[in-house]
């Protein structure tokens, strides 16, 4: 899926990605859509849960090699 920025959370731990997620998507339009890479096992609950709480829409979740893949869609 195409995406229009690339968040790369490689490395950091808790609450970093999310922190770092959530500034990034500030800084975008509503509707575009952020691409985070992530190796902290935390991430697999915090980032959805930050979806959800400032309703930005998950649009995938994926694991391969220790590394997550979320696309996140910027809300209004």
């Amino acid at each position: 899926m195409d995406h229009d920025a690339d968040l790369d959370a490689l490395g950091l731990l808790c609450p970093l990605p999310v922190l770092k997620a959530a500034k990034r998507l500030r800084a975008m339009a509503p509707g575009e859509v952020l691409r985070v890479r992530a190796d902290d096992p935390a991430a697999i609950v915090d980032i959805p849960h930050f979806c959800a709480e400032k309703g930005h829409e998950l649009l995938s979740a994926t694991e391969a090699e220790g590394v997550q893949t979320y696309l996140i869609r910027r809300s209004e």
